[in-house]
């Protein structure tokens, strides 16, 4: 099952819909949004390697290229397999690596918007350190993976890393105003520290694109100009109720909002879908855990 982005059916950058891939571990579902899936293939030989984190099956070899497979059930606490001839592989790509995820089943595709997501702490108790969304489906639902957090907890080098900083010296602090758009709690807090670390202590929070898009209108409607209030907008992508492309479109179509600098700081940057930030006018993209390097583009923009 090969995934081609730009034969899918989300040709339209901005329009606030996403296609997720439903999958299964143990007895319940799973999804994960399509653009971070390259392909989804029957398992293949695992190589083990030594020192390994326990969730981390070994390596294979696809294409040429080297990728860790990660053992889903058992990062998330499920017991294995009861029908391993239904297993499969989900090969994804974030934070600028691929990733072998290794499933109980991968059963079909679904076109939704992100107004259908709600925040797993509304629905889901007890699963918020796992997920990043819950969509009902009928009478069930399907649980949205934070798959970047399963990767930096097996593997935290790939993380942030707020130590970059130290090469920029000791830095003043400014006046600049940032709004921050971004959905996981704990990234919200680290983005915040480091943008404090490099002088930006004027932070507005939002925990996703409807929130900070809600804000952004409050502030076009004092008519004032909008650097009175603001002088740039940093999103992530993936986000509850609106995604980030679909809040950068908007701040670009309004007269009054157009003129901030949009910059879309995602685990989802990549070559082959960069395009889709450029479409809906973000001033800057800038990968996931680049900290160092949204620093700079911050200040080349506002500065």
């Amino acid at each position: 099952m090969a995934i081609d982005d730009k034969k899918g059916i989300l040709l339209e950058s901005g329009t606030n819909e996403l296609e997720i891939i439903e999958f299964g571990i143990g007895g319940d579902t799973f999804g994960i949004n399509v653009i971070k899936v390259r392909e989804v293939i029957n398992p293949v030989l695992v190589t083990r390697t030594p020192k390994i984190h326990p969730h981390v099956m070994g390596i294979i070899q696809l294409r040429g290229e080297v990728l860790s497979v990660i053992n889903l059930a058992q990062a998330l606490g499920y017991s294995p397999s009861d029908h391993p001839e239904q297993d499969k592989l989900i090969i994804a790509e974030l934070n600028q690596m691929k990733v072998a995820f290794y499933v109980h089943s991968v059963s079909r595709i679904h076109r939704i918007s992100w107004e259908q997501i709600e925040k797993p702490s509304e629905l889901a108790r007890g699963v918020e350190n796992s997920t990043t969304g819950v969509v009902k489906m009928g009478e069930r639902f399907i649980l949205l993976l934070d798959f970047e957090k399963i990767v930096v907890d097996i593997s935290p080098e790939s993380g942030i890393n707020v130590s970059q900083l130290k090469e920029l010296g000791t830095r003043d602090k400014s006046n600049k105003r940032i709004l921050l758009a971004e959905d996981s709690a704990i990234l919200r807090k680290l983005i915040e520290e480091t943008l404090h670390e490099a002088g930006y202590v004027h932070i507005e929070i939002c925990q996703d694109g409807n929130e900070a898009w809600n804000y952004l209108e409050h502030v076009a409607r004092t008519g004032d100009e909008v650097t009175d209030h603001l002088n740039l907008v940093i999103t992530d992508i993936e986000m509850p109720k609106m995604d980030g492309h679909h809040l950068t479109k908007r701040i670009k179509e309004n007269k009054d909002l157009r003129k901030l600098p949009v910059i879309i700081f995602s685990s989802l940057i990549t070559d082959d879908l960069r395009h889709k930030g450029e479409k809906v006018g973000a001033d800057a993209q800038v990968s996931k855990p680049e900290i160092l390097h949204l620093v700079k583009v911050i200040d080349k923009l506002i500065l």
